[in-house]
């Protein structure tokens, strides 16, 4: 546990993008079997499509940066 606390610790020294590049690379260790990845990219493409229409159809405005993370937050604390 030490070594981990140890390389998360450098990890967090880094600049954001390799920050980000690091997490993208864990998060996609973390990925189902070959099998449900394509089950997977279908369903993000699927919603990615849904939620495009919304905007493009004017039925969702999105909201800013600052109400999505106040939205984000409270639910994180509801935790």
């Amino acid at each position: 546990m030490a070594e981990v606390k140890e390389l998360l610790n450098e990890a967090l020294k880094l600049p954001p993008d390799d920050r980000a590049s690091i997490a993208v690379e864990l998060l996609e260790s973390l990925e189902p079997a070959p099998e449900g990845k394509a089950d997977l990219e279908a369903a993000w493409a699927a919603e990615i499509q849904r939620r495009a229409r919304r905007v493009l159809r004017s039925e969702s405005g999105g909201a800013s940066w600052d109400e999505a993370r106040r939205r984000i937050e409270a639910n994180l604390t509801k935790r």
